[in-house]
């Protein structure tokens, strides 16, 4: 799967960056979420792992802060939301959360779950081997640990990005009822637009939201809903999980 063109440029001076600054140190760079989704329209982030033969040095580490740099300068807006983690190759082969090698203290709290898309080939290959050689596979009890990280995550900023949260929701709720998380914000959106229409307004505004074609009057309705479909979407997972819970004792 190729970048979609919009970001092909940016990919190319990103990868030329880091093979300049890593040398043999590059094992792979893989990108994935919102823009490894065919349908996906717009996108406010690029999320990416960069795998690493080695840990790196002062220098190198320099030189990539220095690359993100000129991407944000050449490549606005989006050269400046590059978000992602700089891995060990030893670390990405586990199923432990591997922290960034820029930041010790900066992990990939979504481990399991990227792992899960990575392997569905919901993954852009922009330099390296299969990712199935490298990404370990996750099971469901991984999956739902980090679900549930991301739905405290969404009530703790339901009024500082709603639009983000409306949207999460919906994937949220999908990835619980079908114990699927293969699927796109903007999937999961139309999912739920059709099975629960009586949400159809709010998600329609945080779509319009992301693609900055909110208006005024739509941004007051999702800041004052939010809440709302944050409490209706928690009942929604509290049944899957009882569900689930009640097929696991039938067996």
């Amino acid at each position: 799967m190729k970048p979609p063109v919009y970001i092909q440029d940016l990919c190319q001076s990103f990868l030329d960056g880091l093979k300049a600054a890593l040398g043999d140190k590059l094992y792979g760079v893989y990108l994935h979420g919102a823009v490894a989704f065919p349908e996906t329209t717009y996108t406010g982030d690029i999320d990416f792992h960069v795998i690493l033969a080695g840990s790196l040095s002062d220098g190198e580490h320099s030189e990539i802060k220095q690359l993100h740099a000129k991407l944000a300068e050449k490549f606005p807006p989006l050269g400046n939301e590059m978000d992602g983690h700089y891995l060990l190759l030893i670390d990405a082969k586990e199923t432990a959360q591997p922290g960034s090698q820029l930041s010790p203290y900066n992990v990939d709290d979504a481990w399991a779950l990227h792992r899960a898309h990575i392997r569905a080939a919901r993954c852009i290959v922009l330099y390296g081997p299969d990712p199935e050689q490298i990404y370990p596979g996750a099971t469901w009890v991984e999956l739902e640990v980090d679900l549930e990280e991301q739905l405290q995550y969404v009530e703790a900023h339901l009024q500082v990005y709603p639009a983000y949260c409306i949207l999460n929701l919906c994937r949220l709720m999908y990835s619980f009822e079908a114990r699927d998380v293969v699927i796109s914000k903007a999937a999961a959106a139309e999912w739920a637009r059709d099975l629960y229409p009586q949400w159809r307004d709010l998600i329609e505004a945080a779509q319009k939201a992301y693609a900055k074609q909110v208006s005024a009057q739509e941004e007051a309705l999702m800041q004052s809903e939010v809440t709302n479909l944050y409490k209706f979407a928690s009942e929604i997972i509290k049944g899957a999980e009882r569900d689930s819970s009640a097929n696991q004792d039938l067996k």
